[in-house]
């Protein structure tokens, strides 16, 4: 009863600031006091108590009232900064001006008239040490930042002081209160449901203030400094290194899964998970802010991004080994497999650390080369191509597919990446691709393949990057698996066809990339590639159709016309004859996109229904040793060829659509394919 009456008297309340017609005195704190004092359960209180509508007739018919009510949430935040905050009452005043303010705030920066009130000066406002009325933002900054190390709020007493004796905010030691062990700090404070329940609702406030840029017309929103950002990261912000410190340790050092007691997250409550997924937000929302190229106007004199500072500065192996294990640990754990179902925790902010793990190798280039010193660059190739093979599908996701492609290109231009790839694959991952035994870089190959023959249309703009990203790592493999081979060489088919190559006059870039992929294989790893070589000389048609390409405009089109018929008439019968390869062990299909969205792709492409794999070998049917074998028995009765000109394309063409010769007739195929290794 007491909690219903609480939250109808905090209605009436909102109901009394809604409907007055005339401005309320600042100076009624019995009335202005009653949207603090209330005990309310959560945040989820505000937001159901004061509803948008009535926010945004507040601001239209009674600017007043609104201003008073953020101008008193924020002195109330600045009085508690002050006092150390160490009371109950006061602990709960605070939170009810943290919540109060993010609810309020985003209708504010809805506004234009009204995105500059933060940082106006309002009469009887503190002033600095140079006498200069601080702007309110700067205020409500200054004063999150200072609790966010509130001793007995948002952390433990360090110092053991009488009951009476409380530190100062302002003078406080914030390093000696970082919130996890972790880069620079080795104490590991004990954690209490009440402090990150705190922090939870501090950084969500401060999401909120950075979140002015959302609002801005699309185009201006990178010609306009967000002057929460600037302040919040210079050096103005004396507890700058702290915060960061420990925003980037809770993040790294978070285990869902924690001692493995299944089915611990249904019965416990995780304060921790939201706590982690507030401080992944604002720590990429401030690595991303740059300040080169903007409106300096409201810039201070050093703007100079700490947090990108510090984080480039990060030079101890130990450091790097901390973030490393925390993101790949993250990563890793929605691919968990138990026996029992649903028994592990699951966490949904993997994009956020891609977004992370980019910074890094982006901003600190030591800690780029620490990643591709071992192998545990794999432990974030694995998860990066698990996520985006099941986002291709979903053109809601077309972020996430970018993301985790620019990191993958990213690593692709270092030597020890394409050397890492060749450790064999045994970690049995659920992703709906073919079974295959092989290496991490057939992995890599059958899940691009699968991205780019299935995905939506938007994303054919990547298909030079994943073309290039195995450009760069071919010549570094050494043994490519007959799945993997089999996959470029179908889709060296499905670039090379008219249909395809004449549509855009940049296709043909991804028909080059691909012949450079087997220039390279051929040059550098010959030898231990003979699945590959194998898949070339069983596919040389498809080098010969496009040696043979029609350049002018009439065969051109007349070619692209039948080839359309001819796949209206052929694709029926494929998709009834053509099984689907067997998939991974506990797999899912990709989650389709929204319905009415387009999904053109190179699926839909002429003679793409006639996948290789159709034919490639499995443990049941005969292995290509085998065939090597059987050919070595042959090849002692092979008579070499006056020429190689006498096979000419036409026979080849006709060889391939042939059916198979009787066993009494081997000597005549192998005859064909040495003519063919010679033309080719």
């Amino acid at each position: 009863m007491g909690n219903t009456d609480t939250k109808l008297n905090f209605r009436k309340a909102v109901i009394q600031l809604t409907t007055k017609t005339q401005p309320v005195e600042a100076g009624d704190d019995q009335f202005w006091n009653q949207f603090f004092s209330e005990t309310l359960v959560g945040v989820q209180d505000f937001f159901t108590l004061i509803p948008a509508a009535e926010i945004r007739a507040l601001r239209e018919e009674s600017p007043s009232n609104l201003a008073t009510l953020c101008y008193k949430a924020v002195e109330k935040l600045a009085r508690a900064s002050d006092s150390a905050c160490r009371t109950q009452l006061e602990q709960q005043i605070v939170l009810n001006c943290v919540r109060l303010l993010t609810r309020i705030m985003p209708y504010i920066f809805e506004d234009l008239e009204w995105r500059g009130f933060f940082w106006s000066t309002l009469p009887g406002q503190h002033e600095d040490e140079a006498g200069e009325a601080v702007p309110l933002a700067q205020a409500l900054l200054n004063a999150i930042a200072d609790l966010a190390f509130c001793p007995d709020f948002t952390v433990g007493t360090g110092k053991k002081s009488g009951p009476d004796v409380a530190e100062d905010l302002q003078s406080i030691d914030s390093c000696e209160y970082i919130w996890e062990a972790g880069v620079g700090f080795a104490h590991s404070p004990p954690k209490h449901a009440h402090y990150l329940s705190n922090r939870t609702d501090m950084l969500k406030l401060l999401l909120t203030c950075f979140s002015e840029t959302m609002y801005l017309h699309a185009g201006t929103e990178h010609t306009q400094t967000n002057r929460w950002i600037s302040y919040f990261t210079s050096a103005e912000n004396r507890h700058a290194l702290p915060l960061f410190t420990s925003l980037i340790n809770t993040v790294c050092a978070y285990d869902p899964v924690g001692y493995g007691i299944p089915y611990n997250h249904l019965m416990f409550t995780d304060y921790m998970e939201p706590l982690v997924e507030a401080a992944l937000q604002v720590l990429i929302v401030t690595l991303d802010h740059d300040y080169g190229n903007k409106d300096e106007e409201f810039a201070n004199e050093n703007n100079d991004n700490l947090f990108i500072n510090y984080l480039s500065r990060i030079h101890r192996e130990e450091d790097f080994h901390f973030i490393l294990k925390g993101l790949s640990r993250l990563l890793t754990n929605p691919l968990i497999q138990t026996y029992l179902p649903g028994s592990c925790k699951r966490i949904q902010f993997h994009q956020e650390l891609l977004i992370l793990f980019w910074k890094m190798c982006d901003a600190n280039k030591k800690f780029l080369f620490y990643v591709l010193k071992s192998s545990d660059v794999l432990e974030v190739l694995v998860p990066i191509l698990f996520h985006i093979n099941d986002a291709r599908a979903d053109q809601s996701r077309v972020g996430l597919m970018h993301i985790g492609v620019f990191i993958l290109l990213l690593l692709s231009g270092e030597r020890n990446f394409g050397v890492r790839l060749n450790k064999p694959y045994t970690i049995r991952v659920p992703m709906d691709i073919p079974m295959f035994t092989g290496t991490h870089a057939d992995l890599l190959i059958v899940v691009f393949h699968k991205i780019i023959t299935t995905g939506h249309q938007r994303l054919q703009p990547l298909f030079d990057c994943l073309l290039t990203i195995i450009v760069n790592i071919s010549p570094y493999l050494k043994t490519l698996s007959m799945v993997a081979s089999t996959k470029l060489l179908h889709l060296l088919e499905a670039f090379s066809t008219p249909w395809f190559l004449f549509t855009s006059p940049n296709n043909h870039h991804l028909v080059f990339f691909l012949l450079e992929v087997f220039n390279n294989i051929i040059q550098y790893q010959f030898d231990g590639n003979s699945s590959l070589i194998y898949t070339i000389i069983r596919k040389r048609n498809v080098f010969h159709q496009l040696a043979n390409l029609p350049v002018d405009g009439p065969t051109i089109a007349q070619s692209m016309v039948k080839k359309g018929k001819k796949q209206l008439l052929t694709q029926a019968t494929v998709d009834k004859t053509s099984e689907e390869p067997q998939s991974m062990e506990g797999a899912l299909p990709a989650k389709e996109a929204e319905p009415g969205t387009l999904k053109v792709s190179l699926a839909a492409t002429p003679d793409l229904g006639k996948m290789t794999e159709q034919s490639h070998p499995s443990p049941s049917e005969t292995t290509l040793q085998e065939i090597a074998a059987g050919a070595e028995q042959v090849t002692e009765e092979i008579q070499p060829l006056d020429t190689p000109d006498e096979v000419s394309p036409q026979s080849l063409a006709a060889e391939e659509s042939a059916p198979e010769e009787d066993e009494d007739k081997p000597r005549k195929k192998l005859e064909k394919s040495a003519s063919l290794v010679g033309i080719l």
